[in-house]
């Protein structure tokens, strides 16, 4: 009994000690938190600056609506309805200068659309009378309301005029319904509609001309940023597959070399350019970003570009599954075609990038794919040679795959190339005048050989 009286007490003893450290780590432990809580703030803000500037923005945005509440000749004016200018605020107000344009201009059309069809449902619906009235406004709310939902489901709409829609069924419900009880209900219209339109006005006129963030410019850069990667891989394909020591270890490529991984991020990359593209269809003309920019071309280049980040990714499993039994004598004799063909892509995919980027036209990207060109005609012909030879299959198959999706990448570059030409025309970049060029375009073996036609303008005396 007085051993286990004496363990109790011990026990207790220990979890009294064990509590009282606790307490005594306590303020510690906060102060961590808030350091650590501090730094990750630290790092949002320096990751993308725009990120303070457009939080700043926003209470910039909210504190002018409300005035409209604070001060009473405006207040009387607008009457209770002036919480509608807040509330738009803080649902208009996005990240860009495009996403901020289209909620607004959803926001206002979508509420005078349905305010006028609520105000004239009301009006039909009291010639019923007082007990056909309700059945009525019922019915309308129903019909408007399913169709409008109904309409969600189509792309086009789906894509830039979603939050119109759900704007809109909620502004005819609250007027029809709200109407049958209110009196002057024009008024409630004009008030509520009045208010929106400050709200989003406030919110357009502070994004455009206050540190603006261009949705365009954003899918510019990332675009080009996307094509940069590419490049990358490329660049440090010689590294990976010839120069990597045959007593180490097989190890993948993306443990080895970081930044060869870049690619990967291009595959997911098309929810966000789609999106940027949607928000930058409304942004007005700015910079070198003229009415009617070509954005669905920038969609085309990154399609172009994700199909050729997946033949990297098939390119880099092969590299990392290739077996040792490889023919180490045939890799050597395609070496140099193969170094010459990935460095002169490489170079073509980093010219297109910087192109995309500046705004300039490319003008040596037809010389390095000619290149790139003739190297892929000497790798198929030592593949040839390899066959003549009678060389084990075996031994030349992981090799032979290899090049293969080299030169479905080199294919891809050509389209992308193709497609950055077109996009320079369209766009009128800059040097687009100077010279023009037909570019080449992947195709099979017994394809017509490529012809490269350079026009300069000429000064006449």
């Amino acid at each position: 009994m007085e051993n286990t009286e004496s363990a109790k007490n011990e026990e207790k003893l220990g979890c009294f000690y064990n509590g009282k450290q606790w307490i005594k780590a306590l303020p510690l432990r906060a102060l961590n938190n808030v350091a650590e809580f501090g730094n990750k703030v630290k790092k949002l803000g320096k990751d993308d600056p725009r990120r303070v500037t457009h939080s700043i923005k926003v209470g910039l945005a909210l504190s002018l609506v409300s005035l409209l509440y604070y001060f009473r000749p405006l207040y009387g004016g607008f009457g209770v309805s002036t919480m509608w200018a807040v509330l738009t605020v803080v649902v208009v107000f996005e990240f860009s200068v495009g996403a901020t344009l289209g909620k607004g201009l959803n926001r206002g059309i979508a509420t005078l659309l349905a305010g006028v069809l609520g105000v004239g449902a009301h009006h039909l619906a009291a010639l019923a009378g007082d007990k056909g009235e309700p059945v009525l406004l019922c019915l309308f709310v129903f019909l408007l309301a399913a169709a409008s939902s109904f309409s969600r489901f189509f792309p086009m709409i789906k894509a830039r005029y979603d939050y119109g829609v759900l704007i809109f069924i909620l502004t005819f419900s609250l007027v029809a319904v709200s109407g049958y009880r209110v009196e002057n209900l024009i008024e409630l219209a004009h008030q509520r509609l009045s208010t929106i339109i400050v709200g989003s006005c406030t919110c357009i006129l502070i994004s455009i001309f206050v540190f603006p963030v261009w949705a365009g410019k954003d899918l510019r850069n990332l675009i080009s940023l996307n094509i940069e990667k590419l490049g990358d891989f490329l660049q440090g394909f010689e590294e990976e597959y010839f120069e990597k020591d045959e007593n180490e270890e097989n190890v993948l490529v993306c443990q080895s070399k970081k930044p060869l991984c870049g690619y990967k991020s291009v595959l997911n990359s098309m929810t966000a350019e789609e999106s940027l593209a949607n928000f930058a269809k409304w942004e007005p003309p700015h910079g070198r970003f003229r009415f009617r920019h070509p954005w669905n071309q920038y969609l085309k280049i990154g399609a172009i570009t994700r199909q050729c980040a997946c033949q990297m990714e098939a390119l880099n499993g092969c590299i990392n599954s290739e077996i040792q039994a490889s023919s180490q004598e045939f890799k050597k004799k395609i070496q140099e075609a193969c170094t010459k063909m990935t460095f002169e892509s490489s170079k073509a995919l980093m010219e297109l990038s910087s192109s995309i980027k500046t705004m300039t036209h490319p003008k040596f990207v037809i010389a390095h794919l000619k290149t790139s060109r003739m190297a892929a005609e000497d790798l198929k012909m030592a593949l040839k040679e390899a066959q003549l030879e009678k060389t084990e299959l075996l031994q030349i198959i992981p090799t032979t795959t290899v090049i293969s999706l080299l030169i479905e990448i080199l294919a891809y570059t050509e389209r992308i190339s193709e497609s950055v030409h077109e996009l320079s025309r369209s766009a009128k970049f800059r040097g687009v005048a100077d010279s023009t060029a037909i570019v080449p375009v992947s195709d099979s073996e017994d394809s017509v050989p490529h012809v490269v036609l350079t026009v300069h303008e000429i000064a006449l005396p």
